[in-house]
């Protein structure tokens, strides 16, 4: 455990290489990001609105979500502006009951993670659930080219949370006779293997998730699992957390069932929150549909040249709603800086 805290920090350190330092002020920020585009809008449009709106000195440090929220667990980033609830329970929890840090309501109403095939491979093959996955000859159709014996479903990043949720799952649905847990390397990636597998007409299994640009624009059939069951999904993540600790040799059986479609929710830590009230109102204020979510992340896919903080102006000058997040007198602040 103290290795995994020391590498913990190390990360946390490395990454703050590449954080972001704006205008100073009496309002101080430190917000943690994620390595993935619908968190870094979040971030984005958060970051501008307290720099500009409230004169903060915001910092952003970017990471995957295993030493991104150890920090904010240790009380070195304040926000976190995208929280995947469901995914990190059995380590928020204890966090939020010791009242180090707290839940401060909706970033986004609804997602969706789950595993997908491609429609055209789909329908050819009436694959409809994860058991229609367990056929020799439907692991073929996907064969993983590092190892031609098993299928490959593309999954999540090794260093996000799902990585590990999709490990367990295999081994609990038997998938993991048939695929490897294929680590794309990065959200990027993830995107890439998916598109690419869609312009060269190639079946795909993979984890993917909402909201994202990508799911607007190739066809992915979701694939049913077993019904959201909150205590097989407390077990599940017991033995999720544990494998992140120490390693894939500790699992033991427990259960699976599907994600639960589920919102998107904020984080601050609590000391932050009281001294800070008046940018906390913004925070728990702050929240965006999914369907505007959505059409953000195409803007920065397909309009902004890969620029996030052009996304985020983008919202501010098209958008009105975030004006019913601040003052007045904020709000014209913002403007002024667009």
């Amino acid at each position: 455990m103290k290795f995994f805290k020391k590498l913990t920090i190390s990360i946390f350190f490395l990454s703050s290489l590449i954080s972001t330092t704006a205008n100073a002020g009496d309002c101080k920020a430190r917000l943690g990001d994620f390595d993935w585009s619908s968190a870094n809008i979040h971030t984005a449009i958060t970051q501008f609105i307290l720099e500009k709106g409230y004169d903060c000195e915001v910092s952003v440090t970017k990471g995957s979500t295993t030493p991104i929220m150890a920090a904010h667990y240790d009380k070195q980033l304040d926000v976190i502006t995208e929280v995947w609830y469901d995914n990190i329970i059995a380590n928020y929890e204890p966090h939020e009951k010791a009242g180090t840090i707290k839940n401060i309501g909706v970033n986004t109403p609804d997602s969706q993670q789950a595993f997908y095939v491609d429609k055209a491979t789909a329908d050819k093959y009436n694959l409809k659930s994860v058991e229609d996955m367990k056929d020799p000859k439907i692991a073929a159709l996907f064969k993983d080219p590092e190892d031609p014996s098993k299928g490959r479903m593309t999954s999540c990043i090794s260093g996000w949370t799902c990585y590990t949720v999709n490990m367990v799952k295999q081994k609990e649905y038997g998938l993991d006779e048939f695929y490897t847990n294929f680590d794309p390397g990065s959200g990027g990636a993830l995107d890439a293997a998916i598109a690419g597998a869609f312009a060269k007409k190639k079946p795909i299994f993979t984890y993917y998730w909402a909201p994202t640009g990508l799911m607007g624009k190739v066809d992915l059939v979701r694939l049913s699992e077993p019904a959201f069951d909150s205590d097989c999904w407390n077990r599940m993540s017991a033995v999720v957390e544990d494998i992140k600790a120490n390693g894939p040799d500790v699992y033991k059986p427990s259960c699976a069932c599907e994600y639960r479609d589920m919102a998107l929710t904020k984080s601050v830590l609590t000391d932050w929150a009281k001294a800070h009230p008046a940018e906390t109102a913004f925070l728990e204020k702050y929240t965006i549909p999914t369907a505007t979510v959505n059409k953000m992340l195409a803007f920065y896919e397909d309009e902004s040249d890969g620029d996030m903080e052009l996304t985020a102006k983008e919202f501010l000058k098209t958008e009105t709603m975030w004006k019913s997040w601040v003052p007045a007198d904020v709000a014209s602040k913002v403007t002024a800086a667009l």
